[in-house]
């Protein structure tokens, strides 16, 4: 029997299922028995490239960042938990002494370690060690894939926050990924009033529709403009903020000339280290472009979302599989397949989804 399966990256498309030693936590932090943990697209680009932008993989890296779990030890100092306690792991360590750290923005930490980045292992493995501060509770009625899709619905809370995304508001998300339905969820969450989603592939389009798209563009060939002129005529006038999710210079270039002058444009997703825009048309615009550096001081509202009904996660999941297939699960991640797909790290097989 193994001790502590775990799911590991030793290079470029060298993926490999290894026994590591379980850990035991330190001081302040917690050890959990890892459950449900959800594929991201960057696990997939780290996995097929071996990095992302300056984040490079020179050792062995243990895979995941969106995970759930229990709490089997604590370490010294732990009040808040218990053994026993279903979580949901933020998967910041940031270093709580920089200037940024101290004003609550941990998200621009200087010194910030993020599982499954590199050099930082993630967690995609039977057990796993944390700082206490950054697991949550999950509610009863919260299923552990729930608990692991909490990170990528932070994520989307995250952008409509930097957008000041509010009561009425029409809002275009552009990119019809995983990361787009959280924004579009979030958006709805928040009070948006109309939100289109713009991407090339028709079925997540449709899908999107499904989980409360107003509106949906297909994107072709054409220019930037064109595809704005048809979100506008979509949406009835231009709209009050732009999320960018697909990390498509044209993606960019849609949000500022779909969005009405004033607005906001968030940009999210991220391809290459530098984009092309139409600066002039933001300018006269009187645009506000912002970025977003993954998320903070969210978890506890984003759990609520989900055990109040307000936001259905479950509705995304549709493949699981387990951590001896982890492999398997990665290889149907590349080829697109399903829209979120998590990976069962229990070692029985039976927790409740």
């Amino acid at each position: 029997m193994t001790e502590n399966l775990s799911l590991v990256l030793f290079g470029i498309k060298d993926l490999r299922l290894v026994d590591n030693p379980i850990p035991e936590p330190g001081e302040g932090e917690v050890q959990l028995s890892i459950r449900s943990v959800g594929i991201c697209g960057s696990d997939v680009g780290y996995w097929q490239y071996g990095q992302i932008g300056s984040y490079v993989v020179n050792d062995p890296m243990v895979m995941g960042h969106e995970p759930s779990g229990v709490v089997t030890k604590l370490g010294a100092g732990v009040t808040q938990l218990k053994v026993g306690d279903r979580v949901a792991v933020e998967p910041s360590r940031p270093c709580r002494r920089c200037q940024f750290c101290k004003k609550g923005r941990y998200n621009v930490c200087e010194c910030l370690r993020y599982l499954a980045t590199p050099p930082t292992n993630g967690c995609l493995c039977r057990y796993f060690c944390h700082p206490a501060d950054f697991v949550f509770k999950l509610p009863d009625n919260v299923s552990f894939d729930e608990g692991a899709l909490v990170q990528p619905l932070a994520l989307g809370f995250f952008a409509c926050e930097r957008g000041d995304v509010s009561v009425g508001n029409y809002v275009l998300v552009s990119g019809a990924g995983p990361l787009g339905m959280v924004v579009l969820l979030a958006a709805k969450a928040r009070g948006a009033a109309k939100v289109c989603v713009t991407d090339i592939n028709q079925g997540r389009l449709d899908f999107v529709k499904s989980i409360g798209a107003d509106f949906t563009v297909l994107v072709g060939d054409e220019g930037a403009k064109e595809t704005s002129k048809r979100v506008v005529e979509a949406m009835g006038r231009e709209v009050d903020v732009s999320v960018e999710c697909s990390g498509h210079q044209s993606g960019v270039a849609n949000a500022i000339y779909s969005t009405r002058p004033t607005g906001t444009v968030v940009v999210v997703g991220f391809g290459g280290e530098t984009v092309e825009v139409p600066l002039v048309a933001a300018t006269l615009k009187q645009l506000d472009i912002r970025g977003m550096a993954r998320f903070c001081n969210n978890y506890d509202v984003v759990i609520e979302a989900i055990s109040s009904g307000k936001i259905n996660v479950k509705q995304l999941v549709t493949h699981r599989f387990s951590l001896e297939n982890a492999i398997e699960a990665y290889n149907t991640a590349r080829r697109r397949e399903g829209i979120k797909i998590i990976v069962d790290c229990s070692e029985s097989q039976d927790t409740t989804m």
